[in-house]
């Protein structure tokens, strides 16, 4: 392929800054196509993003013969059927995360790009931000010693249409459409990057529950992970504290030092040795996706190799279904 010519199924939020406008962005690729459900809306992120072409039938944009690469911006439920027809129609695909609902779906997506020879990408992106390239580069140059282990924090208030007089969560939720709650969108990223960093999870175990009965989801987990490597982890996640406990902290500790980092809202590394404390600020990109579809567009130009693909994608949701499904 000489130009990455992409078409978008699922115009939703994450694509208007995040994703979207990133396709223009990267050399030899451009955005040529969307499609959302709802026609008129599928229009006018067409008409603001300047999208030449747009759909509210997926099966068309699969089919145009403009389109050469498919992002899959969905919720997960379609992300597996969507897939199979974007790779029975040659085209590579590049799915947002978590690549499905669990992993027998992505398992499924993996062996049907194996059957096809079609590729499949993830949106993993932080494998690619400098900021969480600096943590790794940390890790890589020793700086802290031998690893010993992670310890992850996150903590939340609710969302504000999942409480009041009249709540309305929204899909993310509903395990019928997203295969769990808020840890199954968050929590992927997480174990994508720590995958990234250490190696593989050998086994991992925990404990998911509803406590405060906002929604049906899972609303707090606890887990402790082994890597292959031999590196311990644990990590807790919970969605319904008050704003004040709002937290998002990671620790890597190792036998000569600690590096703390955030995975969502703050752009502070902190490197604490024997040394003395280094701080890094590293913010992210206003389109945080365009540094791995730089790399997406660069292997399917034959030039380079994307950091996530649906092999390592497939992971994260491995991880999740051992720690929420193995009680």
């Amino acid at each position: 392929m000489d130009q990455i010519k992409w078409g978008i199924i699922g115009c939703g939020n994450v694509t208007e800054v995040k994703s979207g406008p990133a396709f223009n962005r990267v050399e030899n690729s451009s955005l040529v196509a969307v499609m959302r459900r709802d026609a008129e809306l599928a229009a006018d992120y067409a008409s603001r993003h300047n999208v030449p072409k747009w759909y509210s039938d997926a099966d068309e944009l699969i089919n145009d013969p403009d389109v050469n690469a498919i992002y899959i911006a969905t919720p997960p439920d379609a992300h597996e059927g969507l897939a199979f027809k974007a790779m029975a129609a040659g085209k590579p695909v590049y799915i947002e995360k978590p690549m499905a609902r669990n992993a027998a779906e992505c398992d499924r997506i993996n062996a049907e790009s194996k059957r096809t020879g079609i590729p499949v990408f993830v949106a993993y992106y932080r494998r690619s931000l400098d900021y969480f390239l600096k943590v790794k580069e940390l890790i890589d140059s020793n700086a802290i010693g031998d690893l010993r282990f992670v310890d992850i924090c996150l903590q939340w208030q609710p969302y504000d249409e999942e409480v009041g007089e009249n709540p309305k969560p929204r899909w993310r939720v509903n395990p019928e459409i997203s295969g769990g709650g808020h840890f199954h969108d968050l929590a992927s990223h997480q174990f994508d990057f720590l995958e990234y960093v250490f190696g593989p999870v050998k086994f991992a175990h925990g404990i998911a529950r509803n406590q405060a009965g906002l929604y049906e989801a899972d609303d707090i987990v606890v887990a402790h992970f082994e890597f292959e490597s031999g590196i311990l982890g644990k990590g807790s996640w919970c969605y319904t504290v008050n704003k004040e406990q709002r937290e998002d902290q990671a620790q890597i500790v190792g036998s000569k030092g600690r590096i703390t980092f955030s995975f969502f809202e703050k752009f502070d590394i902190k490197l604490e040795t024997e040394n003395g404390t280094e701080v890094f600020n590293i913010p992210y990109p206003k389109h945080v996706q365009e540094p791995l579809i730089g790399h997406i567009v660069k292997e399917l130009r034959g030039e380079g190799k994307s950091p996530s693909s649906g092999d390592t994608g497939a992971r994260a949701n491995l991880i999740m279904d051992w720690i929420t499904q193995g009680q």
